[in-house]
């Protein structure tokens, strides 16, 4: 190895509830190239599972193919992980979620490997309202093969080379909301005060919670032309609201500037604090978040923020009424309750 990371922590590192330092949720040293966007979402991920003190073994990390399916080895070493097939994450989430309800899943792709090969998975993995955060690190391109343009590439987008993409852009989180995705987010990579108060709602999330992260691709997709460029990204996001989000059973001392505010109260008791700045736009409707991101679209703006949200959300568990306990702590005698239990219940159905 030609660089190594350094093991020194400064002895005075801030604490969360259970004892931790920030470190403690790092993972392995990314090999992503220099000012890559997916470093700091995964640096926003660090931060949001340490303030939410949450047991990094509590955590399951799955992921597909690319750059930002490689991402899950650069946090939360001390959590589960499964990289899995090109566009195949969502099945592979949907099983260990049936199979250990009590884990918190994240699961990392890209516009690759959702808005192309994995389109069709992550349809479905929206219908059946899987409990999840699922998060595209969105470059427009394919970093691991060169730059070519992606699914999400805008029309008239100039890649590296000076060619002008030609065709219409798949918009994910306009896409999730239509879908029926209990929970969208959009933001950018360079953007960790808004990110993280969303990467925790997430968390918390009684649904599945999809997040559309541009995260800007320093090799092949941020000159001049890009629109998933930095320079682009900065001069044309627009900010739904200036949102925080309260932990259940928390007291939280916090000021905004003037302006509606909304809260929103989720499964658990904790709080969404969103001090509105989009007019006319509702983030429990969902006409409305799609008109938002639509009418931002027409101004040519990026519009981050929480887009929607749906409070009276109901899981997969819920809907197939499964155990209460995860199913790989279930013994013998209750998986197999005998054959009197079995002629029960072929006698109910005569």
């Amino acid at each position: 190895m030609t660089y190594v990371r350094s093991t020194f922590r400064h002895p005075a590192l801030p604490k969360n509830d259970l004892g931790y330092t920030v470190d403690y949720y790092e993972g392995s040293l990314s090999t992503l190239c220099a000012g890559c966007g997916h470093d700091s979402i995964n640096a926003a991920i660090v931060e949001a599972c340490w303030q939410m003190n949450i047991e990094p073994h509590k955590v399951a990390k799955l992921s597909g193919i690319g750059c930002s399916s490689k991402s899950p080895a650069y946090f939360l070493t001390n959590s589960h992980g499964f990289n899995s097939v090109h566009g195949r994450m969502p099945s592979v989430a949907t099983g260990a979620n049936l199979a250990n309800r009590d884990l918190i899943y994240f699961g990392v792709s890209g516009d690759g490997d959702t808005a192309s090969i994995g389109m069709g998975q992550f349809v479905h993995v929206i219908r059946r309202n899987l409990r999840m955060v699922y998060l595209v690190m969105n470059n427009g391109c394919y970093g691991l093969t060169k730059g070519q343009d992606s699914a999400t590439a805008d029309a008239g987008s100039k890649n590296k080379t000076g060619v002008e993409n030609l065709f219409a852009a798949i918009d994910l989180a306009s896409l999730a909301i239509e879908l029926g995705a209990t929970f969208v987010g959009q933001s950018f990579s360079g953007d960790k005060e808004q990110l993280v108060p969303l990467l925790k709602a997430a968390m918390r999330h009684n649904g599945f919670a999809f997040l559309n992260v541009i995260s800007p691709c320093v090799t092949f997709n941020n000159n001049v032309g890009s629109t998933k460029s930095y320079d682009y990204v900065r001069e044309h996001m627009a900010a739904t609201a200036t949102m925080d989000f309260i932990p259940m059973m928390r007291e939280i001392k916090t000021s905004y500037e003037a302006g509606s505010v909304k809260d929103l109260t989720m499964h658990d008791g904790s709080v969404i604090h969103l001090n509105k700045l989009a007019k006319d736009w509702d983030p429990t409707d969902r006409l409305s978040a799609t008109n938002a991101v639509r009418e931002a679209k027409r101004r040519d703006e990026i519009l981050t923020g929480l887009l929607y949200i749906d409070e009276s959300s109901v899981d997969l568990h819920e809907l197939l009424e499964t155990s209460d306990r995860p199913l790989n702590s279930l013994g013998k005698e209750e998986l197999c309750p005998g054959r009197t239990a079995l002629d029960e219940l072929n006698a109910r159905l005569r």
